[in-house]
């Protein structure tokens, strides 16, 4: 097949984006594909004479690394040069339209919220994953905490609060401040301490307008990931220091993933009952990782959940894949095949 991995864009989570891409572009051609690595927000600026040419020349994915901190937008704004204020690259939908496919590797803003996606479906572009109106409404965490309590499905108690209030409401002590729609853990912060409350807020505010402030639960923390409608294994994540940020998230040798987990067989079948709820609650298709904390009474409480999960070598959802054996390029081919279904 021709595929374009769509990757990059401007989001907070680039990088892991683009190593994402890069991961799945080189497995595909492994597996006999014609893969061609594109950056959303860049796009395509090598010479072709039509737009399937690209399929047939040279690619280049020496794409960024992962750093210890989520990148400076602005200064990849200003590297790109063009005289307009488009989120989207030079040749994007003219090459998008060629392919067989696109497999969609954008974290977060412009690639997760379903914006893309809706362009795509009215441009009649085949992609992979998650429509845009599961995609809009996982990546709203309002709204996904509020599906989830009418569903039955556990999460914590949370607010909004804007940047623009006089008065900031607090839920109590401790609980997690993170910025309504983001990822990655970026801008997020765990308070311990009412004084360090509006420090959290402005961390969140740096991403967006709005911040959801959470009742912290404790507990163990587990990803589960869904594809085609059914729960992969869970995975239990155990920063080495501190919680699951995006140090800890994305910097090798951080954490302890452990995959399958050694909780009880009752437990497992709540936590994959319940990303399948979550899965279907939110309109998600194809796939899907839900975010977990199993308190001490072992019930699993949803924190969140994401439609365009990571697909980095140190990635949960192709971790959770090889502990029932399919490889990470088998992994990719199952997402296509299953993107290719609802077109059919």
């Amino acid at each position: 097949m021709n595929i374009i991995v769509l990757c990059g864009g401007l989001s907070l989570e680039r990088d892991v984006s683009l190593v994402s891409g890069a991961s799945i572009a080189n497995a595909l051609r492994e597996r006999g594909h014609r893969a061609v690595l594109v950056d959303l927000f860049f796009g395509y600026r090598g010479e072709y004479d039509k737009p399937e040419d690209i399929f047939t020349l040279p690619y280049d994915d020496s794409f960024a690394e992962i750093k210890e901190s989520e990148p400076d937008l602005d200064a990849i704004k200003m590297s790109r040069n063009q005289p307009n204020d488009s989120r989207i690259g030079d040749n994007v939908v003219e090459i998008c339209r060629a392919a067989d496919i696109v497999f969609l590797v954008l974290h977060g803003a412009d690639g997760e919220d379903g914006r893309l996606q809706a362009m795509f479906d009215l441009c009649g572009i085949k992609y992979t994953g998650c429509g845009y109106l599961g995609s809009a409404l996982a990546m709203n965490k309002e709204i996904a905490k509020k599906i989830f309590i009418q569903s039955g499905i556990k999460t914590p108690r949370g607010i909004v609060v804007s940047k623009f209030d006089k008065v900031r409401e607090c839920p109590g002590i401790p609980c997690v401040v993170k910025p309504r729609s983001g990822g990655s853990s970026v801008g997020t912060s765990v308070v311990t301490d009412m004084a360090d409350y509006d420090a959290a807020l402005e961390a969140a505010f740096r991403c967006e307008d709005y911040a959801l402030v959470e009742n912290y639960v404790s507990g163990r923390e587990v990803d589960v990931a869904v594809l085609a409608g059914r729960a992969l294994p869970p995975i239990e994540i155990r920063p080495k220091s501190g919680w699951f940020d995006y140090k800890n998230k994305y910097q090798s040798g951080m954490t302890d993933e452990i995959c399958p987990t050694d909780f009880p067989q009752k437990i497992i079948n709540k936590l994959t009952e319940a990303a399948v709820n979550v899965h279907n609650a939110l309109n998600i298709d194809i796939y899907s990782r839900m975010d977990f904390i199993v308190d001490e009474n072992g019930e699993p409480w949803c924190l969140e959940a994401n439609t365009l999960p990571g697909m980095t070598p140190a990635s949960l959802m192709p971790k959770e894949a090889a502990a029932i054996g399919i490889s990470y390029g088998e992994l990719c081919e199952m997402i296509i095949s299953e993107s290719m279904k609802k077109y059919k």
